[in-house]
C-alpha cells in the first residue's frame, strides 16, 4: 500500500472514530433528558435492529452474499437464549452466550446450504429456509413439558414462548429506571457490534469480501478460497446476530415467530437498503431514519404501510447510493466555477486557453490549422 493510501486510510478511520464518538454521546446522554419510556423503548428497538442491520449489512453489502436467512440466525439466538432460560432455569446473561453459539451454527449451516449457488438463488434459498423454520414454529402443538396443567410446546409455537426470566434490571435499578438497563444494554450491544463490523471492512477479510463481491473470478485467481471466505463471512455475522435475539428476547420477555415474518424481514432489508448497502454507517442511519418514520406513521392506520414503502421507493430512485450517499454528497459539495464539467470524481476541468486556441486556429499558408495534439 502506498504512503498516500495508507495516509487516506488513516483520515478515514479518524473520520468513522469522530462519527461513532458524536453518536455514543448523543445516544449516552438522552436518558439523562427523561424522555419518556415509550420514547426511550423505541430508541431500545431501534439499537437492536440496527445492530442485526449492521451484521446482516457484512453478507449482502460487504461480501455480496444475498441472503435473506438473516431473520431466522437473529431469531435461533432469541429462542435459543428463551430455552433456556425455560427449560433449564439458567440466567439470560449465562444464556446470551449459549444463543450467539447457536446463531453461528445456524449460520454456518446457511451458508454451507448456499455454497453452489450465485445472485438471486440464494436470496430465494435463503428465504425459503426462513419460511421453513417460521412454518415449524408454528406449526408445534406438541406438549413438551407441564407445569402444573398447563401444556408447553418446545418452540411456544404460534403464541411464542414466556416466563423465561429478563436480565434483572426492575430488581437492580427499581421498576422506574428498568427501561435504562434495557436502553443502555441494547447501545452497548450495537456498539461492541459496529465495532466488530469495522474491524472486519477495515482489516484483510474486509478486502477479501468485497474481492469476491466485485469480482469473483479475478479474486480466486489471485488464490482466494470462495468457499472458506463464504463460511467465515456468515459465522462472523452469527455472533452479534445472535446476541442481538438474545438481547431482544430479554427486552421483550417474549419471544414469538413473529420475528420470521416476511413484513419485518423486508422491513429491515429497507433499513439496509436505503441507509447505503454495504457501506459502513448506511444501516445505522436506514434504521434511524424508517424506525423514525414508521414510529410518525402508525398514527395515519391505514396509509401506514403505503407512506413507508413510498418512501423507501423514492429514496431507491433518488437516491440510489442511499442516505450515507446524500450526506456525503452534501459534506463534499462546493460550488463550481462555469468550466468545470458537471461530474465529480477526477474528471478534468475544462481547459481555456485550449478553448481560445481552438476558437482561434493560426492561419497558414496551406490553410487553416487546427492542432489536435
Amino acid at each position: 500500500m502506498s504512503s498516500s493510501a495508507k495516509q487516506a486510510k488513516r483520515r478515514e478511520i479518524w473520520r468513522d472514530f469522530w462519527i461513532g464518538l458524536g453518536f455514543v454521546t448523543i445516544a449516552v446522554l438522552i436518558p439523562l433528558f427523561d424522555p419518556g419510556n415509550y420514547v426511550l423503548s423505541q430508541i431500545t428497538l431501534f439499537f437492536i435492529w440496527a445492530a442485526v442491520v449492521t451484521q446482516w449489512n457484512l453478507v449482502f453489502g460487504v461480501a455480496g452474499v444475498y441472503s435473506l436467512a438473516h431473520m431466522a440466525v437473529f431469531a435461533v439466538g432469541g429462542y435459543a437464549t428463551g430455552m433456556m432460560g425455560l427449560y433449564a432455569g439458567w440466567n439470560l446473561w449465562a444464556a446470551l452466550p449459549i444463543g450467539a453459539l447457536a446463531a453461528v451454527i445456524a449460520s454456518l449451516l446457511i451458508g454451507a446450504a448456499n455454497l453452489r449457488l450465485r445472485g438471486p438463488y440464494v436470496a430465494i434459498m435463503t428465504l425459503a429456509i426462513a419460511q421453513v423454520m417460521y412454518s415449524l414454529i408454528i406449526t408445534d402443538v406438541e406438549c413438551f413439558i407441564y407445569q402444573g396443567r398447563l401444556c408447553l410446546n418446545f418452540t411456544g409455537g404460534s403464541k411464542g414462548l414466556i416466563q423465561y426470566g429478563d436480565f434483572g434490571f426492575r430488581d437492580l435499578l427499581g421498576f422506574k429506571y428498568r427501561i435504562w438497563g434495557d436502553y443502555y444494554l441494547s447501545l452497548v450491544l450495537l456498539i461492541l457490534g459496529m465495532l466488530f463490523s469495522l474491524f472486519i471492512i477495515y482489516g484483510p477479510l474486509g478486502a477479501t469480501f468485497r474481492a469476491l463481491r466485485d469480482n469473483q473470478i479475478c479474486a480466486e485467481a489471485r488464490g482466494v478460497d470462495r468457499v472458506r471466505s463464504q463460511l467465515l463471512v456468515f459465522a462472523l455475522s452469527g455472533i452479534f446476530t445472535g446476541l442481538a435475539g438474545g438481547v431482544y428476547a430479554g427486552v421483550q420477555r417474549t419471544i414469538g415467530p413473529d420475528m420470521l415474518s416476511t413484513t419485518l424481514l423486508l422491513f429491515l432489508l429497507s433499513m439496509m437498503v436505503v441507509g447505503g448497502r454495504g457501506t459502513k454507517w448506511g444501516p445505522i442511519l436506514g434504521a434511524g431514519a424508517l424506525m423514525l418514520v414508521d414510529t410518525t406513521l402508525r398514527d395515519f392506520g391505514q396509509i401506514r404501510v403505503a407512506g413507508l414503502s413510498l418512501i423507501i421507493l423514492l429514496v431507491m430512485i433518488f437516491l440510489p447510493r442511499g442516505l450515507v450517499g446524500l450526506v456525503d454528497d452534501i459534506f463534499r459539495w462546493r460550488p463550481r466555477s462555469r468550466w468545470e464539467d458537471g461530474a465529480e470524481g477526477g474528471e478534468e476541468r475544462f481547459d481555456f486557453r485550449e478553448y481560445q486556441r481552438l476558437r482561434n486556429p493560426k492561419k497558414t499558408p496551406f490553410g487553416t490549422a487546427r492542432n489536435n495534439g
